[in-house]
């Protein structure tokens, strides 16, 4: 899986799955470099970005209002 991931939701309960199984495929991938953290960055009501960042220490999750 490449990332950043795009994510466009068209209802709270699939916003809640594909967020939730894009975060978990994140954390899959920085598992193995230890070295980035995770971003989540809601562009808009529907539309969100999951990313790795450096800006981000390991192990963590943080989220980020674009809009």
């Amino acid at each position: 899986m490449n990332f950043p991931l795009t994510l466009t939701v068209s209802d709270r309960q699939s916003m809640d799955s594909e967020l939730d199984a894009a975060v978990a495929a994140a954390k899959a991938h920085a598992l193995t470099g230890k070295s980035h953290g995770i971003l989540v960055t809601r562009h808009g009501v529907d539309k969100f970005t999951v990313a790795l960042s450096e800006t981000v220490p390991f192990g963590l999750t943080r989220e980020h209002q674009a809009w």
